[in-house]
């Protein structure tokens, strides 16, 4: 079969190896396609020979274990684990859904899915209607807007550099979207909106409360885009942070998230079951229209291109939102 491996950075070669082969409480699964995650972009632009990347996978079970039950050779199945950019991946049954009849195979890529339910789990309103910030309106910045819209969140506040993206966030429900130069005064508790930190208890010469959002989501990965979103969070509120930051050291200004007594969270999910269990939710949500989150993979690249797959989601070319590689 085809993967994917590195050569060194920036550059990969398809290499032959032998399909998998499973035990009996295992599944062999044709891939369909793999989806790109940003978190890769860093890694891929640095790579060493032999790093293999991927972890989004959805195909059909070319072959069960003679002990795996809920499962047939044909399923369409998505989930957790199997990796790489490869023709045949193995999964384990419970971190493996099926893929309902009424979504398509990009739209039913359950890992990144998963991720944004978790991190959507973390920043719940205090109040049906609450107002919201969204620093960061990608592929999982678009989804966590239209998760927040689902989820009853009132005003949803996008933030991002680039128009195509403002645009994006528009459609996928966000009611206000901007670029960082357009932020209202009000929408932002700095150093400036603050004036003199007051620390004596008597009370504040500006209303740290009413400036700002109680929660606000970043999902940018950049330096820059963590530093808005503290700025955005009013005192007491709620930073998530769902960027992947793995391309370097961070410098924020503590000083200013210690005054506000802002909380920060990380939106990010490690425990395996929990969030198999997430993909399935997921996929109900989906299927049944509750969220709507469907049409925004494309395109579609073969392994050749993976290379120029990726520079594309770098340089975010022709409205690129999310890619998949044809397995």
């Amino acid at each position: 079969m085809k993967q994917i491996v590195m050569v060194g950075p920036r550059k990969s070669q398809i290499i032959d190896v032998p399909i998998p082969t499973i035990t009996d409480d295992q599944l062999l699964v044709k891939v369909t396609y793999t989806g790109m995650c940003h978190s890769e972009w860093y890694p891929w632009s640095i790579a060493r020979p032999g790093d293999i990347f991927g972890h989004e996978s959805v195909g059909v079970v070319a072959k069960c274990g003679k002990s795996v039950l809920g499962f047939k050779e044909g399923d369409r199945v998505t989930g957790l684990g199997g990796g790489g950019y490869k023709e045949y991946i193995v999964m384990e049954p419970d971190k493996t859904c099926h893929v309902p009849d009424n979504l398509r195979d990009e739209d039913a890529i359950a890992e990144p899915l998963a991720c944004l339910l978790s991190a959507a789990m973390k920043m719940q309103w205090n109040t049906l209607g609450d107002p919201i910030a969204v620093v960061g309106a990608g592929y999982m910045g678009l989804g966590m807007i239209s998760l927040f819209k689902a989820m009853g969140y009132g005003d949803i506040v996008a933030i991002d550099k680039r128009p195509e993206a403002r645009a994006n966030a528009l459609k996928m429900g966000a009611t206000e979207a901007l670029a960082p130069e357009e932020i209202p005064a009000e929408y932002r508790l700095d150093w400036k909106a603050i004036d003199t930190p007051d620390l004596t208890r008597d009370g504040h010469k500006t209303d740290i409360f009413g400036i700002g959002f109680q929660r606000v989501m970043e999902f940018t990965g950049t330096e820059d885009g963590l530093q808005l979103a503290g700025e955005l969070v009013c005192a007491h509120g709620r930073l998530g942070i769902g960027g992947y930051h793995n391309d370097g050291l961070r410098t924020i200004d503590y000083k200013l998230w210690n005054f506000k007594a802002m909380e920060t969270i990380n939106c990010h999910e490690r425990r395996i079951m929990y969030e198999a269990g997430l993909c399935r939710r997921c996929l109900m949500l989906l299927s049944r229209g509750i969220w709507k989150f469907t049409g925004v993979t494309t395109p579609f690249y073969s392994m050749e291109e993976f290379d120029r797959a990726n520079e594309d989601m770098e340089l975010h070319r022709d409205g690129f939102i999310k890619g998949v590689v044809r397995c």
